[in-house]
């Protein structure tokens, strides 16, 4: 039974037989070709001939354009160069050999620019004089003014027995300022009645206070205490004891609220009033009718015995 797998016709036998006769002759032309076709093998010479032409090549192209920057940066120095020798024609430098000058006496407040050229300072020298004078300098000792800039000591030296520093001659604020000083003793201003100009006469209260102590007059009914001035925005206690001897008040001046007939806004518009406060009045009010003093606003927990006092004399119950 086997040999029904292994029979081959006639013709199947010719095929094989064929087909391994060309198996045959195609493994000898595989082992016989290298000794027809003998190559040799590539080292990379060739490459690397390649890749330092490809090398020389960017160094030449760098170069060029290392050259050609170069002579555009020379070309532009020529350039500068004839402008700046245009400007020294048209702008020639001035000559920095020592001029003469002459010393006489002069007074450095009052003086000019070309009296201080005259005495042999440099224009800067002046112009920076000039400037100090403009801002309200003014220069009361003969060493201040060697403390300006740009003059030597060996210039304030030749200089110094020249100068003549007077008096600087009183401005209208500093008139105003004597006049202060000498009637302070007398002056009384009453806080609750006193307008900007009276207020400023008392030494320590200047334009800021005196607008200070307006708007709190205006704002809460006018002064109970001098110690309030405490409360300005600035006060210092050492100003504050300054102008103490000076102010008083007049308690009844003072414009009060009245608590059975003011809104809410009215009674939040005093500085000593907080807008909860207010409302716990005027709804105490509401729940009791008209008040009677003071003391009924004890029962509202948003009220202190400090802050009653401190309100006490602002409030009427009329």
């Amino acid at each position: 039974m086997w040999k029904d797998y292994f029979y081959f016709s006639r013709g199947q036998r010719i095929g094989i037989m064929v087909l391994m006769v060309l198996i045959i002759l195609a493994l000898i032309l595989n082992f016989s070709l290298p000794y027809f076709f003998q190559t040799k093998p590539e080292d990379g010479t060739a490459f690397l001939k390649e890749v330092e032409v490809f090398k020389r090549s960017l160094v030449s192209r760098d170069s060029t354009q290392l050259v050609a920057r170069q002579q555009e940066y020379e070309k532009r120095q020529r350039q500068y160069e004839e402008q700046y020798q245009k400007y020294k024609i048209l702008h020639p430098f001035p000559s920095f050999k020592s001029t003469p000058y002459t010393l006489f006496s002069f007074d450095p407040n009052v003086s000019d620019s070309a009296t201080f050229v005259r005495l042999g300072l440099k224009p800067f020298i002046a112009s920076n004089i000039l400037k100090y004078r403009n801002k309200g300098g003014w220069f009361r000792t003969k060493d201040s003014f060697g403390k300006v800039y740009g003059i030597s000591p060996d210039k304030y030296k030749e200089l110094e027995p020249y100068l003549m520093i007077h008096e600087k001659p009183l401005t209208k604020a500093d008139s105003m300022y004597i006049l202060r000083k000498e009637t302070r003793k007398d002056l009384m201003v009453e806080l609750n009645s006193a307008d900007t100009t009276l207020l400023m006469q008392v030494i320590g209260i200047g334009r800021g206070f005196a607008n200070g102590i307006i708007h709190f007059r205006n704002q809460s009914g006018g002064f109970v205490s001098v110690d309030q001035l405490s409360e300005l925005y600035g006060m210092r206690p050492d100003n504050l004891e300054r102008i103490r001897p000076f102010c008083r008040v007049n308690a009844e001046l003072v414009k009060k609220i009245k608590v059975n007939i003011a809104s809410v806004e009215r009674l939040k518009s005093h500085p000593y009033l907080s807008f909860y406060q207010s409302r716990a009045i005027y709804e105490l009010r509401r729940k009791k009718g008209k008040l009677k003093n003071i003391n009924e606003l004890n029962v509202l927990p948003e009220f202190t015995p400090v802050s009653l006092a401190k309100i006490k004399p602002y409030l009427s119950f009329e």
